[in-house]
């Protein structure tokens, strides 16, 4: 079975962090960038942060720079997303997606060109 899994979302207070990962399973990371998106209740999805196949390139969010970091552990097919100095405004189900095509840029923070998604996972953030 192809599938993205993400965990570690959860209730945490505000200023607090969460460490999220996306396991693959079915089909590869390796060679494939990887993107972590969000959405919150009544909003549109929006792009957090993204990786390059070699895990060199890390792209952020204006929102999330800063306070947010992205890696990947290619021998345990896993890309993961540390969360910290978390606010409400955090508040989403947060996705994981791999790029459709190997070696492909990472840099663009559209949802286009990611061919795998999760199912997502979420992050509740009190005040």
């Amino acid at each position: 079975q192809v599938q993205l899994v993400e965990s570690g979302g959860g209730l945490v207070q505000s200023g607090g962090s969460l460490r999220l990962s996306c396991a693959a399973s079915g089909l590869t990371l390796s060679n494939y960038g990887v993107g972590w998106f969000r959405q919150a209740p009544g909003k549109e999805r929006e792009y957090v942060a993204s990786i390059g196949w070699s895990g060199k390139s890390k792209y952020y969010a204006n929102s999330v720079k800063g306070r947010f970091t992205i890696s990947r552990d290619n021998a345990k097919n896993t890309v993961y997303l540390q969360m910290n100095s978390l606010q409400p405004e955090d508040t989403a189900v947060y996705y994981c997606a791999r790029k459709t095509l190997e070696y492909s840029s990472a840099s663009n923070g559209s949802p286009e060109g990611y061919a795998y998604w999760g199912q997502g996972t979420q992050v509740t953030v009190s005040s």
